[in-house]
């Protein structure tokens, strides 16, 4: 089922200088094309994290005055727009003709051009902005250009997309859920879900059932299945056929009898989760209507530990095919499934997901290895990109397996957007994992934990969320690669802790100060044991967007010149980081 509401649209006004007789007529042509070419600039580059391509709604005329105003206003609220951009190449009127939803993320495009002020009604309207307490984001060519020029430069187009992508991401998540299924997992912080968080900041409603439902639902048969027959087949092709050898003490190890049957439950079990999560129509052809309808849930978290792993089969099958971009049914987006019902890392892996339509890996930042520490246990010294020491980030038996790097780019590898994945590809990222029985010490019921071992050299941004007392939410990323070490170097260090778990080897890039002086301050700077991470340098991105919802950056390693926040931010003093703090202070949560 898909979600209730539909695609957020980005809304462009095109605003004129209102003065007629002359002025206004001259505008009318050049304002309306820089209204097309922004609409078909996004809607060419960017895509939903369905995998359509943005919808752009344009005012159904140029803005001069207060009614033309209050008219787009109107279409947009008709056509759900949830982004706004305003463009113009000339002076106009700022303060009665700016977009006053509190609540859409706006920017504005002033066009650098010497023959009519653009740049100058930029400044006015920024400044009315700032001063009504509405922040909006200026975009201001660094290059001038000639009135008939009708390109989009290249920074211009950045700014824009860079936008685009954080304001639909604040839209798409505005009147969704979170469904945690438990509870708190083992008194980790990130499961002791504060709604108030996300329903001021986020605009996210929280959702809860206990994990017996899902006991519920296989005792009752409240699943799909025929579904369940399609899945399982999958299973015995693709998974079952990778088992992996059960280290457990003889004690504790099943027959196979009891194994098959795990399978079959934690295939049911991914059903019934994604059945919460979104509702699946079928249920209602079998006569169970309220189940059917989910939760409208945009991601949601599984406590696990304990109650429900000390005596059934754990959660790892199910995260971590509901965290892929593909199941049974094919190719399809990624859910968002948080381990141990965190959901301050759902929310990082779900920013993530919605800036890059890729699928999310959560992990444990487990352990910083240090060259020398490496080397005493392994004989061995690191070189190339983990000469300055590695993080590994390993979760408890579940991760997306688009986390194998078995997606390839010019023979490199990379993590896709479902649409751009191929089936050859997503059945090489199953025969890179490996699944073995569960830990039984960790997991009493049993069940699948997914074993693989991210291939090096892939770009990622590793971020967290984590919630301070009297101050918030404040949002840490570190941009950096994963790495491939020797094969008995991974060895010794990996079964070191458990080998039933999927490992990355991470390293941050260095900038020799603050959090970022080594690899080990990295790690010591994380603000909690959890971290998601996603495909591609995104910090920038990431950095727009906590901007929009007022959650200060605590810690990051991008540039200074890819950092783009709302034109009031500069009010706030000249330490960049400082001010971001002050004025999402200042401003407060975005629904509150």
């Amino acid at each position: 089922m898909k979600p209730i509401s539909n695609q957020p649209r980005v809304g462009i006004r095109p605003v004129i200088d209102a003065r007629q007789g002359g002025i206004r007529e001259s505008l009318e042509v050049q304002t309306m094309n820089m209204a097309k070419s922004v609409a078909a600039l996004l809607s060419s580059t960017l895509k939903y994290t369905d995998g359509t391509p943005v919808q752009c709604v344009i005012a159904d005329s140029t803005i001069g005055r207060v009614p033309e105003a209050a008219a787009c206003a109107e279409k947009f609220r008709r056509e759900n727009v949830g982004v706004s951009i305003t463009v113009t190449p000339c002076w106009c009127y700022g303060s009665e003709t700016i977009d006053y939803d509190a609540q859409t993320p706006k920017a504005i495009w002033g066009f650098n051009g010497t023959e009519r002020p653009g740049a100058v009604y930029l400044a006015a309207a920024l400044a009315g902005h700032t001063q009504k307490g509405l922040p909006a984001f200026g975009i201001y060519g660094r290059d001038v250009q000639d009135s008939t020029d009708t390109t989009i430069p290249s920074d211009v187009k950045e700014k824009l997309l860079r936008f685009t992508k954080a304001g639909l991401a604040v839209a798409s998540m505005r009147g969704r859920s979170y469904l945690s299924i438990g509870s708190t997992s083992m008194g980790i912080a990130g499961s002791i879900v504060d709604t108030d968080f996300f329903q001021t900041y986020l605009g996210i409603r929280n959702e809860s059932v206990d994990m017996s439902e899902i006991i519920r639902r296989v005792k009752e048969n409240i699943y799909d299945k025929e579904e369940y027959e399609k899945a399982i087949a999958w299973v015995n092709t693709y998974c079952k056929v990778n088992e992996g050898e059960d280290f457990n003490m003889p004690s504790k190890v099943k027959n196979r009898t009891e194994k098959d049957a795990d399978w079959e439950f934690v295939v049911k079990m991914a059903m019934i989760m994604r059945d919460l999560m979104v509702g699946n129509p079928k249920l209602k052809e079998q006569g169970f209507a309220e189940e059917a309808l989910g939760h409208n849930a945009i991601l949601g978290g599984f406590q696990g530990q304990r109650q429900w792993t000390d005596f059934m089969p754990n959660g790892d099958f199910a995260e971590t095919i509901l965290n892929s971009s593909f199941d049974w049914n094919g190719l399809r987006e990624a859910f968002t499934m948080a381990t141990e019902n965190d959901s301050l890392n759902g929310v990082s892996m779900l920013f993530g997901h919605l800036l890059t339509g890729t699928a999310q890996v959560f992990a444990d930042v487990r352990t910083y290895w240090s060259p020398e520490a490496v080397e005493r246990v392994s004989g061995k010294k690191l070189t190339g990109a983990a000469a300055n020491g590695l993080i590994h980030l390993i979760n408890s038996g579940s991760a997306a397996l688009d986390g194998t790097g078995e997606q390839v780019i010019d023979g490199q590898p990379v993590m896709k957007p479902f649409w751009d994945i191929t089936n050859a590809e997503a059945e090489q990222c199953l025969k890179a994992t490996t699944w073995y029985p569960a830990n039984r010490d960790y997991f009493r019921g049993g069940g699948y934990s997914s074993k693989f071992l991210s291939k090096g050299g892939m770009p990622v941004t590793m971020t967290r969320i984590n919630l301070v007392k009297g101050l918030g939410p404040v949002l840490q990323l570190a941009e950096g690669w994963t790495v491939e070490l020797p094969d008995d170097v991974h060895k010794i260090l990996d079964e070191r802790t458990d080998r039933t778990w999927p490992t990355t080897w991470f390293t941050p890039r260095l900038t020799g100060k603050g959090a970022f002086r080594d690899v080990y301050s990295v790690m010591n700077n994380w603000g909690a044991n959890h971290g998601a991470f996603s495909y591609g340098h995104i910090g920038a991105d990431l950095i727009t967007l906590a901007s929009m919802l007022r959650i200060p950056v605590c810690m990051h390693n991008v540039g200074e010149a890819s950092i783009f926040r709302p034109s009031a931010w500069n009010a706030f003093g000249m330490d960049a980081e400082g001010a971001d703090f002050r004025a999402c202070q200042t401003y407060g949560a975005l629904y509150k």
